[in-house]
């Protein structure tokens, strides 16, 4: 027993001596890419110019990029062209003239800012387009698969509304007809339901400027006219708050599937449990602003010409319903870090 108990305590002793000479070993050391990576961002200067301020998509943006400026040390600014292109035309002009690094834009339609982006690289900046793009690209682009949206959106009215004797009918809300969310939504549910003979598309309106008493007042009528409509595709979730709105005054909540999609925030989980929508395709802010400062970081370190590397970043979309939504992280602007 003694000489057992011998053994163990020598090869304790021996146990401690090789964790000791470890520890002294072990030495600190600088990482080579750190001073360079943070004197790369800091004094930079990225000006976002949103399509509106005070939505939550557009404020969401906002407090993520501004959260990791202040972090890295180099400058932020909101220049807000409250839906008016030809506002965001002037800002964007005027910064051609200022330099800042970066440019953030949201885009109100294909082609008003195209040129000016193209300028704005020319002069040096780096343009990265924020979920609806012009028809050029430029260095970066982050946002949703748009056309994706459009195809889950109308896979799952399909399924709902198809395989009868005759055609479910469904009405698509878009936002303004020059918006990139429009052209390509539409371009999405075309892709899944071209083909099909039991489903029909009785009507594609406007909501205008994304308006949720326009979409209310489009639905109330496409429902006197399809009294037995069976869904709506909606571009986005705030003005569907119009679309669900008009279906409950004429009792047709439980009859009609409401698609829409959007940033995935409180609205869309409430929405979901408040029988406003049956479907939602949220294309997640939060991730959308990791991508986005990755991006925007990526763009202040590059020492290479303006506009010779292009970058698109996809964001992953997350759909849910009733059936799952208890599993979702719908954020507000507080639990944005």
């Amino acid at each position: 027993m003694k000489r057992y108990k011998s053994l163990a305590m020598a090869t304790a002793a021996l146990a401690a001596m090789a964790i000791g000479s470890v520890a002294t070993a072990q030495q600190s050391m600088e990482d080579p890419a750190r001073e360079g990576y943070y004197s790369a961002l800091k004094g930079k200067k990225v000006v976002f110019v949103p399509v509106f301020m005070g939505l939550d998509l557009t404020e969401g943006w906002s407090k993520l990029m501004a959260t990791q400026a202040e972090a890295l040390g180099y400058d932020y600014e909101v220049r807000n062209s409250n839906f008016n292109t030809a506002a965001g035309a002037q800002t964007i002009t005027s910064l051609i003239s200022e330099k800042p690094d970066v440019i953030v834009v949201q885009n109100p339609d294909v082609q008003s800012y195209a040129r000016l982006l193209k300028r704005a690289e020319d002069a040096g900046i780096a343009v990265i387009q924020l979920n609806m793009k012009t028809n050029i690209l430029t260095t970066g682009f982050v946002g949703a698969d748009v056309i994706a949206i459009g195809e889950a959106q109308a896979k799952a009215a399909a399924e709902v509304c198809g395989g009868g004797d005759t055609p479910g009918k469904i009405l698509v809300l878009a936002g303004p007809p020059t918006s990139p969310f429009s052209a390509y939504m539409l371009r999405g549910y075309e892709n899944i339901l071209n083909d099909r003979d039991d489903v029909e598309i009785v009507s594609v309106q406007s909501t205008g400027a994304y308006e949720s008493t326009k979409a209310k007042s489009i639905t109330q009528v496409v429902v006197q006219q399809h009294p037995d409509l069976c869904a709506t595709l909606g571009v986005w979730d705030a003005p569907d708050i119009g679309t669900a709105a008009a279906l409950a005054e004429a009792g047709l909540t439980d009859q009609v599937f409401v698609s829409t999609s959007g940033g995935g925030g409180e609205l869309a989980c409430k929405g979901i449990r408040e029988d406003m929508w049956d479907h939602y395709v949220s294309y997640d802010v939060p991730g959308q602003g990791r991508d986005l400062n990755a991006l925007i970081s990526q763009a202040l370190q590059d020492t290479n010409e303006v506009g010779a590397r292009k970058t698109v970043l996809y964001t992953p979309l997350v759909e849910f319903d009733k059936s799952n939504v208890d599993e979702q992280s719908c954020w507000t602007l507080d639990s944005l870090k």
